[in-house]
């Protein structure tokens, strides 16, 4: 069966308009090159506050509808204020997100209707890497678990299929399970 043998699912992704921009960016590979940013200020303490509200692409800058804030911070257990999730849990929730985005994504073009999904992510961490306690301990999390609760108008083995799809094409997935290369410079 193909997509146009099914009838129309909204699961509110708009798949003609991102199966229009993959045909435009591959007769046009280099409007594909995008910069992603993202500014952060030190508020107080362990607080901070990052912003978003620019990027480049397309062969162009852009700007979002509006200016992203995400606080941070560390839980009142580690001497901090609790003004808002660790970095660590934002790194969770930004998978998360990406993986959730791309399953409604995936299940649309599929002709799947969505009726709930739920993601619960969890990730062990030593504080003593962080905290050099012991140098032998790495800082980072020792893995990340994603399970899904997905109900859909799909057999299992369909669900598991579009949860496949999205991880093999998610960003973040990429960028958290593969070594990226960061420069670090002072101004």
């Amino acid at each position: 069966m193909t997509t146009t043998d099914i009838s129309p699912v909204d699961n509110g992704v708009n798949v003609e308009a991102l199966l229009g921009a993959r045909q435009h960016l591959t007769d046009a590979p280099e409007a594909a090159q995008f910069k992603w940013r993202a500014s952060c200020e030190w508020i107080n303490g362990t607080h901070n506050r990052s912003s978003i509200s620019g990027f480049a692409g397309l062969g162009e800058e852009h700007t979002h509808r509006q200016t992203y804030t995400i606080d941070s911070d560390h839980p009142e257990i580690f001497a901090s204020e609790d003004n808002g999730p660790t970095p660590p849990e934002m790194v969770l929730a930004a998978l998360a997100s990406c993986l959730t985005g791309g399953i409604a994504t995936v299940a649309t073009h599929r002709g799947v209707k969505l009726n709930s999904v739920t993601a619960t992510l969890e990730a062990g961490m030593d504080l003593q890497g962080i905290l050099g306690i012991d140098s032998d301990v790495r800082n980072g999390f020792d893995g990340i678990k994603v399970t899904y609760d997905i109900d859909a108008d799909a057999s299992k083995a369909d669900i598991e299929a579009i949860v496949a799809q999205s991880q093999k094409r998610s960003a973040v997935f990429d960028v958290v399970a593969n070594p990226t290369t960061i420069q670090v410079e002072v101004v």
